[in-house]
């Protein structure tokens, strides 16, 4: 079959103005994918440059395609499964950062450049002292997009209007303030003149995002059978789910010259992210780790089970809809909206989501993600919530093992082993007291201020509530105990 290329898609050749540092499965299926939709339907004239920002890997696949390739977004649209095609012909180009060094640079001195897209995992917005200006390229994230700017700054004899506009996505929270933040580090540890440092200040804008949506990559096993399909070779196809959200914070309203939503695309411009980030931790995430652990000890191996079991998915819904909902703080309809979709991606029958995998430090992701539902919950009703109490005795179950091996916690479901992976002191607490009688193993772990920030005993009826929800785990099992509480 014939490789894609851009003879092939008929790509329209555009202005750059996106310059991509990473040229991962999440960026080209979501970002490129967003940009993509608005080049075709008139509301952004732009192409994108991929930048490899890391020294090993290849672009070869990007460069024998011309940065070409499909995108198949699976998933439930209007209750049905589908799937959805595009060939996405947003980017152009993709060069190396260090083998391509002046190609690279000369991007810095491009008049019709105004955005940096980047995601180089939660640790690339570091800084590191070690970097210098002389560098070819620095080797922090932040370090090169300091020495690019200051190139750009150079270039245009710090003019205004060839400020650039930073849209990290990399999943940490506030990462735009973060990487402003280690930029203007660079600035005063390179010595680069205060003008330089006004420019960053008034001429550029750093935003903060939250982006979501689950993508499952590059479809090895069914690969060969979607080409013939296509008609023709791809090598860089990305599959993922048809929901996404990209939420961008900023100081400077960009709305009007980034205009996504107008092309219908999912896109929220706000002076403020953290309700957003809230509802997806606390409906999202949250919602993972109030279930997956009992779901597990009931049998299931993966989210889609979960929700096709009943006493799982009525848990789950209970959990969302009368216990994390009510302690949020944007508009109802939204929250419900929200966790529709949630539930609608949970099933999802293209994504086999392990909840082995969704287990991984569960006590920390408890903390995050569902404590503060918890105590929002118990503040303003005056009691506890059932099933978030319950989740808890379901992770107290699910932690439950003497025997440290390979560096996870050994627990037990009918008779199987299963590995229980989270810090070194938290598996050494669990392996030393889960074999307690249950008043006992409960106040050890609610007591736990390492585990909690606080002490979570001293809350009225919390220690009882939890060793009796135990207690009833150790003797019918947790379906029966579920079934007991909860039918």
């Amino acid at each position: 079959m014939e490789l894609l290329s851009k003879e092939k898609t008929g790509k329209v050749d555009r202005p750059v103005r996106v310059l991509q540092f990473g040229e991962g499965n999440f960026l080209r299926a979501f970002v490129d994918y967003m940009i993509d939709i608005a080049n075709e339907q008139g509301k952004f004239d732009g192409d994108i440059v991929l930048v490899k920002p890391i020294e090993f890997g290849s672009l070869d696949r990007f460069c024998e395609q011309e940065c070409q390739y499909t995108v198949q977004l699976r998933g439930i649209v209007d209750g049905e499964p589908k799937r959805i095609n595009r060939i996405v012909t947003s980017v152009t180009d993709a060069v190396d950062a260090y083998g391509e060094y002046e190609k690279y640079a000369a991007y810095a001195k491009l008049d019709t450049l105004r955005y940096i897209v980047s995601n180089t995992t939660e640790a690339g917005i570091v800084y590191d002292d070690t970097d210098r200006l002389e560098m070819n390229p620095p080797k922090s994230y932040p370090g090169k997009l300091t020495k690019f700017l200051y190139e750009r700054y150079k270039h245009f004899d710090g003019a205004a209007d060839k400020g650039l506009v930073m849209l990290p996505v990399e999943l940490i929270d506030d990462n735009g303030i973060h990487l402003k933040e280690c930029v203007l580090k660079l600035a005063k540890l390179w010595e680069l003149e205060d003008e330089f440092t006004a420019w960053l200040n008034e001429a550029c804008v750093f935003t903060s995002t939250l982006v979501d949506r689950i993508v499952t990559g590059y479809p090895r096993d069914e690969a060969e059978e979607l080409c013939r399909e296509f008609g023709y070779q791809d090598n860089l196809i990305v599959t993922g789910e048809p929901f996404a959200l990209w939420v961008i914070e900023s100081a400077k309203d960009i709305s009007k010259e980034f205009p996504l939503p107008d092309a219908g695309l999912p896109v929220i411009f706000t002076d403020n992210q953290k309700p957003y980030k809230q509802r997806k931790v606390r409906i999202l995430n949250g919602a993972h780790t109030s279930f997956v652990l009992a779901s597990y000890l009931c049998g299931n191996d993966i989210v889609l089970e979960s929700m096709n079991d009943e006493l799982i998915l009525n848990f789950m819904k209970a959990t969302i809809f009368d216990e994390v909902i009510p302690t949020l703080t944007l508009p109802k309809q939204d929250l419900l909206d929200f966790a529709e979709a949630v539930i609608t991606r949970f099933n999802n029958p293209y994504v086999k989501h392990a909840l082995l995998s969704i287990s991984l430090n569960s006590v920390s992701k408890w903390r995050a993600r569902c404590m503060p539902s918890f105590l929002g919950y118990i503040e303003k009703e005056g009691k506890l919530p059932a099933h978030l109490t319950f989740s808890l005795a379901a992770l107290m179950a699910f932690y439950t093992g003497t025997e440290i091996r390979d560096k996870a916690l050994i627990g037990h479901r009918d008779g199987e082993e299963y590995n229980i992976m989270d810090d070194a002191a938290v598996l050494e607490f669990f392996a030393e007291n889960s074999a307690k009688e249950a008043k006992e193993y409960t106040h050890a772990v609610l007591s736990n201020e390492s585990f909690w920030g606080q002490d979570l005993s001293a809350l009225p009826g919390v220690e009882e509530a939890v060793a009796s929800y135990t207690e009833d785990i150790r003797a019918l099992g947790m379906r029966g105990a579920m079934e007991k509480i909860f039918a």
